[in-house]
């Protein structure tokens, strides 16, 4: 099923975890007043999350949503994941949200949800995906020696970063690099990468 273009702004939401550089350059690249489409809401998992604080600070609706923590399931417990998808549904249904992008989001969503969000939810990820998928891909990278990485923009399935790929940037691996310098570098063009990569998709060239 092919869900884009709309032929009117798209209704866009955001979910992080995390410090929200990506949240700002998306911001920045879907104003308000942007044609194809802009962010009307960010939810996080993590109540002191500065992604929620940049989404204020641009009058964007932000709503933290808690991942409740099972003892017996552990910290990914099924438990959790159904409260959190239950309550962000919820929302995204409330706001006729569109498109979801992930960014910085640090959970796995159930198949489930992916499946009801099939086509309308992209993610990024830092490396040249397939390779080095899941978490620590900077230092994966680092320890397998490669000469270059980078970023990958791809659909949400309900697989680990394993999702139709719809954009790639490539960034050198320096010599001397570590995982922070490796990690800056990656995320400048993930700031490119990420914006372009939902233009496409808003558009219907993907």
């Amino acid at each position: 099923m092919k869900h884009f273009p709309l032929g009117r702004p798209a209704r866009i939401a955001v979910m992080a975890s995390g410090r929200g550089s990506n949240l700002e350059a998306l911001l920045k690249a879907f104003p308000h007043d942007s044609p194809l489409g802009h962010i009307v809401l960010v939810i996080s998992d993590r109540r002191e999350a500065l992604a929620l604080q940049k989404a204020v600070e641009a009058q964007v609706e932000a709503e933290y949503v808690p991942w409740p923590r099972n003892r017996a399931q552990g910290a990914a417990g099924t438990t959790g994941r159904f409260q959190f998808e239950q309550v962000a549904g919820q929302l995204l249904r409330d706001h006729h949200i569109d498109l979801i992008l992930l960014a910085g989001f640090m959970r796995l969503l159930s198949p489930e949800f992916v499946q009801a969000w099939e086509g309308r939810i992209l993610n990024i990820h830092p490396s040249l995906l397939p390779q080095f998928p899941g978490l620590f891909a900077q230092r994966q990278a680092l320890e397998a020696g490669v000469s270059e990485t980078g970023c990958t923009v791809h659909f949400v399935d309900a697989g680990m970063d394993t999702g139709p790929i719809v954009l790639q940037r490539r960034v050198p691996v320096l010599p001397g690099d570590t995982v922070e310098t490796l990690t800056e570098r990656i995320l400048e063009q993930e700031h490119l990468a990420y914006p372009e990569a939902v233009r496409m998709v808003l558009r219907g060239e993907v």
